[in-house]
């Protein structure tokens, strides 16, 4: 099937019809899902919820196993879960943030809190660990980064901007934090400054930026020395961009036939294959591609949902990925 698109023809895109959709069915589940996570073995998804609490579910059926509920009533924003630690007898962690400033430790299967830190004037949009789960980020409203120690729970680093340096931190709120897969001295940020930014650890301020991004949610990711942008736009959402140079490698086509552009919130490689492809959705259309990484071929679209695609999460060892939305549902998805 073709259409018509500036005198040019192209090919339809196949319609992703999801394996699974799950959330917003069972009593009080009817509020967005901000932010969705594979546990490390892929068995379960948590979500993180607008009515303060984070459903887990199970994979294979969509059953809800655990609802973790917090004390206040204000958005849950993101999470993550803890990668498994060597010795640690504790499994089954996951950190969330809140609209509060509230960064909590949960053990998922108890429904314990472990721990809980308070970022004073603040609001935690985004986490992320270090693959080893030593240490974990945090970023928000305050334009501030921080990082934090896993076993003290203490802030070891906050990274922000101020007058006087040549090179500053951001300038507005931050909504996604990355360790880098391959250099455990890399973390990388994003927001409404239309900026990346590039930390070492071992130096004062970031050491390089990507210029031109508007990351509006999860929208960054690594692999490799590739980085992964989505940008809350109507063009020139979703693009690749090589770590070392900066430069851009391959920008993938988000246009739509309909009057509303996708303005995109998420932005995710597949992890199971080598990131030979990249998800990404967001607002306005309501929808979420999929595209080959290399050659940009749009493979499908998922459609129907009522609200924005949130949060975008790919399986650790198949072609499955996890798209949340604002209407409160989950829909799970073969790829490939």
């Amino acid at each position: 099937m073709e259409e018509e698109a500036g005198g040019k023809k192209k090919m339809l895109s196949k319609s992703i019809t999801p394996k699974l959709v799950f959330g917003g069915m069972e009593p009080g589940a009817h509020s967005e899902v901000y932010a969705t996570q594979y546990s490390p073995d892929g068995t379960l998804l948590a979500c993180s919820c607008g009515d303060a609490s984070i459903r887990v579910y199970r994979v294979n059926d969509g059953k809800l196993l655990y609802h973790l509920k917090a004390a206040d009533s204000l958005p849950m924003t993101c999470l993550r879960y803890r990668p498994v630690l060597a010795g640690s007898k504790t499994r089954n962690v996951l950190i969330s943030g809140n609209a509060s400033g509230t960064i909590l430790h949960w053990h998922v299967s108890s429904g314990k809190v472990l721990h809980k830190i308070t970022e004073q004037d603040n609001q935690v949009f985004c986490l992320d660990y270090k693959s080893d789960g030593t240490r974990f980020a945090s970023a928000g409203q305050d334009y501030t980064v921080r990082v934090y120690d896993e076993a003290t729970k203490s802030c070891i680093r906050e990274m922000r901007g101020s007058y006087g340096r040549e090179r500053t931190g951001h300038s507005n709120r931050i909504f996604s934090v990355k360790y880098s897969p391959i250099d455990e001295n890399i973390l990388l940020s994003a927001g409404w400054d239309n900026t990346v930014l590039i930390w070492d650890m071992r130096a004062d301020t970031p050491v390089r930026s990507i210029f031109g991004p508007h990351v509006c949610g999860d929208g960054i990711d690594m692999h490799d020395n590739l980085v992964l942008t989505g940008s809350y736009r109507p063009e020139h959402q979703l693009q690749l961009w090589d770590f070392g140079s900066g430069e851009i490698i391959q920008e993938y086509d988000f246009s739509t036939s309909g009057t509303e552009p996708c303005l995109l919130y998420a932005a995710r490689f597949s992890r199971n294959n080598g990131a030979t492809h990249v998800l990404a959705g967001g607002a306005g259309s309501h929808e979420a591609r999929v595209f080959e990484r290399d050659s940009g071929v749009h493979l499908g679209t998922v459609r129907d949902m009522t609200q924005g695609v949130y949060s975008i999460d790919t399986h650790p060892d198949s072609s499955q990925a996890a798209i949340a939305s604002g209407d409160g549902t989950v829909r799970l998805i073969e790829f490939l």
